[in-house]
């Protein structure tokens, strides 16, 4: 045992010295580019159910962010103070997430996706003084809900709707007003610094009750370096943000990112497969993050004729493992480079494929530790393993969270600044890692790890089976059994002696065969698509 804590103060120290630390906002990027660059788009932002898009110069982008910062400020709002924000990718999300860095106050970027439930715990947690909403979106009341949700929550002052024609419209509240509040560097006293809190992101509970995780601006600048480094972007990329802005793909790696170099984004508030590759094509898109289904419609749509994005060059793919097909077809169909991507919100983006190895590293492995990043695999006691060996993968450096909001007495690093990431991977002799399981979806069947990921990667090319999940449930004799939970394709059937005659052909050996079968219509999944087999979990150990 030891009596050693993790000491933030010198790793803030290590991580300057290093260089991975720049001790700069993202508003001072914004105020970069308004200087450099005042007439060049900053954002062009596409809506569904408009026409022609509106874009933004920098100019004028560094005008509304002033506007809202003299807004909110107006509001009542100040350092420390959190502002909820539950828009698509519409500019009005990119303003006030800046106009926040701008006074000091802190972001909390929330998924449209999330319903009176779960906006009551963040909201309430948070105990956030204003919310941000569309009046509608894909048929859904959000001011409705957002004045509902204010009656309960006491903390909750202002409630701001985008299309809202009222009282509370956006325009009326924060852009119509004469107070302003310019660039940062000449409000130091209450402008956020580099150190502060700056961004309060919700996990997206998969094992349970979501968690408040914090970032600063260094650590959210140190991830938009790594990636524009790896992959080469400059102030010239035009990039595509069609993931949510209220994830860290969309807020991270492609909002902030395009800030970060003074470039062009584009922003698709509903994702359609042929209008977003149309709207590449037309803006000269080069660069965009999204998962792989995202990149299976891109591909679909130029097949089916619409225009080829000539200028798309890099695609980053996270959440799950890419299929080595899609890699090769984008390759060979797009010219485009896949390029895989392990992160997480409390340590941002962790590893990454370069584009010069997409063609044999993207399919099999996850990437490896970006500038900044350390990784390492440990046995469950802690010990370093072997290349090519399975265990805990553990993080540290330049782009790791302060923690969990409220809640300090949960462990989030060791003394020598390790996070344990809660994933099971390997890594090879190249330090490109592999993700291969959770350490809370391990199941020992009679002594025997039953390599979860590995069953049900299988289960997922039967022709029956659109998703599946595989979870232990009590047994007496030998300790856990497997249950496979699945979703079929339309019009098709299965049972579990399907699946087991499935895994007998695949050569499985039988131990790791399901020996049980829950055929549900629709997985349960968090906002961003993950399983969440907590759910799951509890379902099995009902029956």
């Amino acid at each position: 045992m030891t009596d050693k804590v993790f000491d933030a103060a010198a790793h803030g120290r290590a991580m300057r010295e290093a260089g991975f630390w720049q001790d700069k906002t993202i508003d001072d990027f914004l105020a970069a580019a308004v200087r450099n660059t005042p007439d060049k788009p900053a954002l062009v932002g596409y809506r569904a159910d408009r026409a022609e898009p509106v874009r933004i110069s920098y100019a004028e982008f560094g005008d509304r962010v002033s506007r809202a910062a003299g807004a909110l400020r107006g509001l009542g709002i100040g350092v420390g103070d959190v502002v909820a924000v539950q828009l698509p990718n519409w500019w009005e999300f990119v303003v006030v997430s800046l106009a926040c860095g701008r006074i000091g106050a802190v972001a909390n970027p929330l998924m449209p996706i999330f319903r009176e439930r779960e906006l009551e715990f963040m909201l309430g947690f948070a105990e956030a003084k204003v919310l941000v909403v569309p009046s509608q979106f894909r048929g859904f009341d959000y001011a409705a809900m957002a004045a509902a949700l204010q009656k309960k929550l006491p903390a909750l002052a202002h409630v701001v709707v985008v299309d809202g024609g009222g009282d509370n419209d956006f325009e009326r509240v924060l852009q119509q007003g004469d107070a302003r509040v310019e660039p940062a560097a000449r409000l130091a006293d209450s402008a956020l610094q580099p150190d502060d809190l700056a961004v309060l992101m919700f996990t997206s509970g998969t094992t349970g009750s979501p968690k408040g995780v914090m970032h600063t601006s260094n650590t959210l600048v140190a991830c938009t370096r790594a990636l524009a480094d790896r992959f080469g972007l400059t102030v010239d990329d035009v990039l595509l943000a069609c993931s949510p802005l209220g994830h860290m793909t969309g807020y991270a790696a492609m909002m902030m990112q395009g800030v970060y170099l003074g470039s062009t984004v584009v922003l698709q508030d509903i994702w359609e497969g042929r209008r977003g590759v149309t709207l590449m094509a037309a803006e000269g898109v080069t660069y965009t993050a999204a998962s792989s289904p995202f990149l299976a419609d891109i591909c679909d749509a130029v097949a089916q004729g619409a225009p080829r994005p000539e200028r798309l060059r890099n695609f980053l793919c996270g959440g799950a493992q890419i299929p080595p097909v899609l890699i090769e077809r984008a390759d060979k169909e797009l010219g485009l480079k896949v390029c895989s991507l392990w992160g997480m919100t409390e340590a941002l983006a962790g590893a990454l494929t370069e584009p010069s190895r997409a063609a044999d590293k993207s399919s099999k492995t996850d990437g490896r530790a970006v500038d900044g990043v350390g990784l390492r695999i440990v046995d469950f006691d802690g010990r370093p393993l072997p290349n090519g060996e399975t265990g805990r993968l553990m993080v540290r450096g330049a782009q790791m969270s302060m923690g969990y909001y409220k809640h300090p007495e949960i462990p989030t690093y060791d003394a020598e600044g390790w996070f344990d990431t809660g994933d099971l991977a390997y890594m090879d002799d190249e330090g490109y890692i592999r993700i291969n399981g959770r350490t809370k979806d391990v199941l020992i069947r009679g002594g025997e790890n039953v390599p979860v990921v590995e069953i049900e990667a299988l289960l997922y090319k039967h022709p029956a089976i659109a998703a599946a999940a595989i979870v232990g449930y009590p047994d007496e004799r030998l300790g856990e059994r497997a249950c496979a939970f699945v979703a079929l394709r339309p019009g098709e059937d299965i049972d579990l002696a399907a699946v087991q005659a499935w895994m007998s052909k695949c050569k499985v050996a039988k131990q790791y065969w399901p020996e049980r079968i829950e055929v549900l219509e629709q997985m349960p999944r968090t906002p961003s698509g993950k399983i969440q087999k907590f759910v799951l979990k509890e379902r099995v150990g009902r029956g």
